[in-house]
């Protein structure tokens, strides 16, 4: 591995180094922080080539090794697209456990025979069964949700350490979840970056072992690294050019085919998404409700590992062909270019919210649902969704997200570092 680390780099190995090699090592995480540009990856890759360790088969017969995980699908897709197999932690954890139809049936039943018979029951029988009932509702009401639990037969339980990115996502629950496995964990953190949607971050709520400062992704003049010290810092940032591929404008200086063509549109609210896919997909041409296959930008809202989809992918669709109220089929290929074998059907809920938004829709239509590939436009993604993920051009719409002035600065840092060369903020 070439590469010659600074004074703060070499320290930082020293640290995880001797951290794991520590018998009977009490602290069972080590945190490596650092913000945009400052190497984590890299010095992690070297000392752990340093420990002699190598990445773990994840076809298992084989123990012993390094398991890599991150929170998103997309961000271990990118991961093992720069040579990191790495997989989510979610699958690599857990199992899934879903209700069965007889099991459904017996439930809808139940409520069924109590509901008919209310009528004919006196008034302490009536309030046991509504109460009954009630609970019932309740249970049906989430019943189609799959269920995920610990898995015991995980390839955690022979590996020799952990490593994840992207952490400051990973909320209480599923981090104790992880550490019930007892393995050496470390854990790649940014504490600039925004915390999982419910909650407090599990990981970046405690002090990092080592903190990295230093910028070296990028040179020090970058204009994306001076506008995410900014904006993680909550200083004002000026518009007008801050390098040949850096500016911040106005919103009446950009039309609809700007931010087409501007590279990806990152916002803060779903309701912004929704009124940003509208406009930019009819600058592009496309005025039906439904996708046409005709080279449209689409997203990935949902894991088919069956079918080699992550949530975050970017997908194409051709030769579309509408079958029902709730879905429609097409050939699919991914982001990388390869094609998904066979025709496959699509669930249509997604694109019709930008129409008329339902929030009832997915919990009426879960039954149907099930087995359908869930998209959606992808010309504008909110920052969450971004995560892990990174692009060339960036457009950041400022649309004010942020209940407190730290939640706006680390959403606004959080967006500006997905870009990788041009970065465009609106607002």
């Amino acid at each position: 591995m070439s590469f010659t680390p600074s004074p703060q780099q070499a320290a930082a190995i020293r640290a995880i180094v001797g951290w794991y090699r520590t018998p009977n090592r009490k602290q069972q995480v080590f945190r490596l922080f650092g913000y945009a540009g400052s190497g984590k990856t890299t010095i992690t890759q070297y000392a752990i080539n340093a420990l002699g360790l190598n990445p773990m088969s994840r076809q298992g017969g084989c123990a012993g090794g390094v398991l890599y995980a991150a929170f998103t699908g997309k961000a271990a897709l990118v991961m093992t697209r720069k040579g990191t197999p790495a997989s989510t932690i979610h699958s690599l954890i857990y199992r899934v456990s879903e209700a069965t139809p007889e099991e459904i049936a017996r439930v809808e039943k139940e409520l069924l025979d109590l509901q008919r018979g209310l009528g004919r029951m006196g008034p302490a029988e009536r309030a046991f069964a509504e109460t009954q009932s009630r609970r019932l509702q309740l249970r049906l009401a989430d019943i189609h949700k799959p269920q995920f639990l610990l898995n015991e037969k995980s390839l955690v339980r022979d590996a020799d350490l952990i490593v994840l990115d992207e952490v400051s996502m990973v909320g209480p629950e599923m981090a104790a979840d992880l550490l019930a496995f007892g393995k050496p964990i470390l854990v790649l953190g940014d504490p600039g970056q925004l915390p999982p949607i419910k909650g407090a971050g599990a990981f970046t709520n405690v002090a990092p072992n080592v903190m990295l400062t230093e910028v070296h992704r990028q040179a020090e003049e970058s204009g994306i690294l001076r506008l995410a010290t900014m904006a993680r810092q909550g200083e004002p940032i000026p518009y007008g050019p801050h390098d040949d591929h850096v500016w911040k404008m106005r919103r009446n200086e950009v039309a609809p085919d700007q931010l087409l063509r501007g590279g990806q549109v990152i916002c803060g609210r779903n309701a912004t998404r929704l009124h940003l896919n509208g406009t930019i997909k009819q600058a592009a041409g496309f005025d039906t409700i439904h996708p046409r296959g005709c080279g449209e930008k689409i997203i990935c809202l949902k894991n088919r590992h069956d079918l080699g989809l992550v949530n975050g992918m970017f997908v194409t669709l051709d030769d579309v062909q509408d079958i029902d109220r709730l879905s429609f089929s097409a050939t699919l290929s991914t982001e990388d270019g390869a094609t998904v074998a066979g025709r496959h059907r699509f669930y249509k809920g997604h694109y019709d919210d930008h129409v008329e938004l339902d929030p009832e829709r997915s919990r009426r239509d879960w039954r149907d649902m099930r087995n359908l590939i869930e998209t959606v436009w992808g010309y504008a993604i909110t920052c969450h969704k971004a995560q892990g993920s990174q692009w060339p051009n960036v457009i950041v719409y400022d649309d004010g997200l942020g209940r407190t002035a730290e939640d706006r600065n680390r959403w606004l840092y959080t967006a500006i570092t997905r870009a990788e060369r041009g970065l465009v903020i609106v607002d």
